[in-house]
């Protein structure tokens, strides 16, 4: 299998040569790397990109054999404020020449809430958030179609893209091939939804497992009536479920651990691995 972890969540932010040190010094090879909340020393506001600096970031990352399945910008495209979210997808379209220089498989984003304070909103699972949507997603994937460089949307339950049938709409109505799909099954639970989590993954699955190019990886326990995130395998998800859909269809896909910590990772590993060989 073909496992990583977050970046941020293997040591605090710091200098370039620490963090990607920390990396390698824990044996993990594969990273999603969110640039302002790992490297300090560094405005990664747009604006402050050159293809140099790209080049320094990817030259250090291949002297350790890190590679980055996923370059994350998780911003919010739709942002009610039309000047902040110009200025966001502004910064997006930055890192796709970042995720260029460095070797990246995609810059990677959730989709968003209408809400300047990233609030939950009614209004964010209405026809008109879901249109500012894809203003600003369309705005992005053509430079990233220009660039040759691929972008990774994630459904999140109380986001835009709120379940697997909104996933798979953006994705039709978007219909280029520089546009797939990071799938969080965790994400993807609710309230309303956590007793049927098996239908939840074969529904995305069924919807667009053909777009699906990275999986986030982590747990969930129920507190107070709502999903709270957990260390792999103490929690509730139902992991046969999801490895049997990626044996099936997605082997070796990037499963990026999320919520973890390097004292876990290898044993974290090792669990998913063994409920792999099972399924």
């Amino acid at each position: 299998m073909n496992f990583g972890m977050r970046c941020h969540d293997i040591c605090p932010k710091a200098d370039m040569d620490t963090v990607f040190d920390a990396v390698k010094n824990n044996g993990i090879d594969q990273i999603q790397l969110a640039l302002g909340k790992s490297i300090s020393g560094y405005d990664f506001n747009y604006g402050h990109y050159s293809p140099g600096f790209g080049r320094l970031i990817g030259r250090k990352l291949r002297e350790r054999n890190i590679h980055v399945a996923v370059l994350g910008c998780y911003i919010n495209p739709t942002n009610p404020d039309e000047k902040t979210r110009q200025a966001e997808v502004s910064k997006f379209i930055e890192h796709l020449k970042y995720a260029k220089a460095m070797g990246a498989d995609m810059v990677g984003t959730e989709t968003g809430r209408y809400s300047a304070a990233f609030d939950v909103v009614p209004y964010t699972y209405t026809e008109g958030c879901y249109q500012l949507l894809l203003k600003s997603m369309r705005q992005i994937v053509s430079a990233a179609e220009k660039l040759g460089v691929i972008v990774g949307i994630e459904a999140v339950h109380d986001h835009t893209l709120y379940c697997p049938e909104m996933m798979r709409r953006v994705l039709e109505d978007i219909d280029s091939p520089n546009v797939e799909a990071i799938l969080d099954p965790v994400n993807l639970i609710s309230r309303e939804n956590h007793q049927n989590q098996d239908q939840v993954i074969e529904d995305a699955f069924k919807l667009y497992g053909d777009r699906i190019s990275v999986i986030h990886v982590k747990d969930f326990v129920m507190k107070d009536g709502e999903p709270e995130f957990a260390y792999v395998g103490t929690g509730l998800l139902r992991f046969e479920t999801l490895m049997k859909k990626v044996k099936e269809q997605k082997p070796y896909i990037a499963m990026l651990l999320e919520n973890s910590n390097p004292q876990r990772y290898h044993g974290d590993v090792e669990y998913l691995q063994g409920v792999y060989d099972r399924v």
